[in-house]
């Protein structure tokens, strides 16, 4: 028997359960998947070969993926995909494998000989080894995502017919909407929604942090990148080589089913989506219950209140300190509310919550709080699960989390301290509780701390970068070399976050004063990657400003600067080589240019040997 097939047979003895039927003669059978929300990211526990491994609950994944960091920690032999096989994504295209996992165990039920397609990229941060994507979504049929209380249902239906699946709206209002008939090629659940009027096909996809519009959707909706009110908001990335720029820009009306969202913002982006204009991302999932009713080939939705669409105008930074309120409106089947209520109660038609009923339960809500920066709820229900189970480390590393985003440090920290009592090596409250010391300026602590997170963390964990990344605030540029290097000879060139990598390296290593020609070689490397990018050129021109070939560094500085970088450094490394060149006047004006950005440049820069 396929092992899809036995695991079905399988789950449905160990059914959590079943929620109450639709209709008299209509029957759903459900397993009950617990999802933890990391920022955006809907994780789920599993096992490779009796070792526990997080994935993305992926639902615009079509199949399980594991990252190639992942199969080479896992010691997981590489074959190679079908022939005309491509693997596509928001990035472009990308490189891919097929591997086997001899035993994954997923909801406590072991598969034997599980196939996984491997791809370069990592899947943002969290420590995600990969995906779980529709094959396992659509095992029994049907799937509801109920990510504010941190659960996916895997559920059967039975003698359904037409039968309304929202079965827990009981009075609330519910939208309903058709779906795309699925395919094995194509299994995504995709739909219709209306922006500013005009039609747009939409894909539902929990792996999207945020939801993405195309720029083509967005211009015939009348909205460009040049539009009033529009603003960058940096790069993404998914599946594939490319980071995609976004932009941040207002519509008056989105509308879909019989929810309309007035006066709201959206994100939209520059790259391909599988034949869709828009991605439905997990910030649109924990603001409504979704039922995705495969067997009727519909879709049920209803709103749970908050805002609708996350609006950061950038990309969440690495640690877990909060980026800015949002600014949506919440949806309405009345005269819509504008961007000013948006952080205002629910309006009445919002489903109350569920109440947990035990300590993980109020711990996936409290994480699923967290990621829509709704901390002061998060503590509470995080606190009351440490209470429930004072003995589980993570539920503390969580409070810990939402305690520093509710900008309260003290007591992150303490929890970060409870969290390391009951568990010493756990790397991800390990490097929490460093970067927490590094940005408290308590440099001992968070070298103790990251020197621990190094040995207790696999050669290709994916936190090798953020271990550089704090290594090098704690000015420890050896160390900081050595994490990258690892991590970029556990990734390969098709990784979106190469680039980067290879930059990290020769800044360190530029900042360092050693090893320069390797850091050009680095530089180099990351400009070859990704061309015209100024920090990359920034870096290179310290570099160059290091060797003492001046013409050059000012050339670097010369182009980054005219990317449009306002980085003190530019300036003053700009300034310290024209220093050098005899060219006072010049040199003296970019000195002044730095300080005005940043008053303490002089002695930042003389810590590091570049006085003029």
């Amino acid at each position: 028997m396929p092992h899809r097939d036995w695991l079905i047979v399988a789950l449905l003895v160990f059914l959590a359960a079943a929620p109450p039927a639709a209709a008299a003669t209509c029957k759903l059978r459900a397993a009950n998947m617990a999802v933890t929300m990391i920022e955006l990211r809907p994780m789920v526990h599993a096992q490779i070969n009796g070792t526990d491994a997080l994935f993305i609950a992926d639902s615009g994944a079509f199949y399980n993926t594991l990252t190639r960091a992942a199969a080479d920690e896992f010691k997981l032999p590489l074959g190679s995909l079908p022939f005309g096989f491509v693997m596509k994504g928001v990035g472009g295209e990308a490189q891919g494998w097929l591997t086997h996992v001899t035993t994954f165990t997923l909801l406590d039920v072991p598969l034997r000989n599980t196939e996984f397609i491997v791809v370069g990229n990592e899947f943002g941060p969290g420590g995600a080894v990969g995906l779980l994507g529709q094959n396992v979504f659509r095992m029994f049929g049907d799937v509801e995502y109920d990510l504010a209380n941190g659960v996916i249902r895997l559920v059967k239906a039975k003698d359904c017919g037409n039968s309304l699946m929202a079965y827990w709206a009981k009075s609330q209002p519910f939208s309903v909407i058709d779906i795309g008939y699925a395919t094995p090629q194509s299994p995504h659940t995709t739909g219709v929604a209306f922006l500013n009027g005009a039609r747009i096909r939409v894909m539902f996809d929990t792996g999207a942090a945020t939801s993405l519009l195309t720029l083509e959707a967005a211009k015939r909706a009348g909205v460009t990148p040049d539009s009033n009110g529009v603003v960058a908001a940096g790069a993404s990335n998914g599946i594939g080589r490319r980071m995609v720029k976004t932009w941040i820009a207002p519509f008056p009306s989105f509308r879909i089913g019989d929810e309309e969202v007035r006066n709201t913002h959206l994100r939209i982006g520059a790259g391909t989506m599988l034949d869709v204009d828009m991605l439905i991302g997990a910030d649109f999932f924990l603001s409504h219950r979704v039922y995705v009713a495969n067997s009727q080939h519909k879709l049920y939705f209803s709103y749970n209140g908050g805002p609708v669409f996350n609006l950061t105008a950038a990309p969440a930074p690495a640690g877990p300190t909060p980026s800015g309120p949002t600014a949506n409106s919440a949806p309405s089947n009345n005269p819509a509310p504008n961007d000013a209520t948006a952080q205002t109660p629910a309006p009445a038609n919002a489903n109350p919550p569920e109440q947990p009923t035990d300590a993980s339960g109020f711990a996936r809500r409290g994480a699923a709080f967290a990621s829509r920066h709704d901390f002061e709820h998060a503590v509470a229900d995080l606190t009351r699960a440490c209470e429930l189970d004072p003995n589980e480390p993570s539920y503390f590393y969580q409070r810990g989390l939402a305690h520093w985003g509710n900008r309260q440090p003290d007591l992150a920290l303490a929890d970060f301290d409870r969290a390391l009592g009951l568990k010493p090596d756990d790397l991800p409250a390990l490097v929490a509780r460093a970067d927490l010391h590094v940005r408290r300026r308590e440099i001992s602590a968070a070298i103790t701390d990251l020197d621990a997170a190094d040995r207790v963390a696999p050669r290709e964990a994916p936190q090798r970068l953020k271990l550089a990344d704090l290594y090098l605030f704690a000015g420890q540029f050896e160390s900081a070399v050595a994490q990258t290097t690892l991590w970029i000879d556990a990734h390969g060139w098709d990784d979106t976050q190469m680039p980067r990598a290879r930059n990290l390296r020769c800044w360190t290593r530029a900042l360092w004063g050693e090893e320069l020609n390797r850091a050009l070689a680095d530089c180099d490397a990351a400009l070859k990657l990704r061309p015209n990018t100024a920090t990359f050129l920034d870096s290179r021109a310290l570099v160059q400003l290091r060797r003492g070939d001046y013409d050059k560094a000012i050339a670097d500085y010369d182009r980054a600067l005219g990317l449009g970088s306002k980085d003190a450094w530019s300036y003053y490394g700009r300034g310290v080589a024209k220093l050098r060149k005899g060219l006072t006047a010049a040199g003296k004006a970019d000195i002044a240019a730095a300080t005005a950005l940043q008053a303490n440049i002089a002695d930042q820069a003389g810590k590091r040997g570049l006085s003029p």
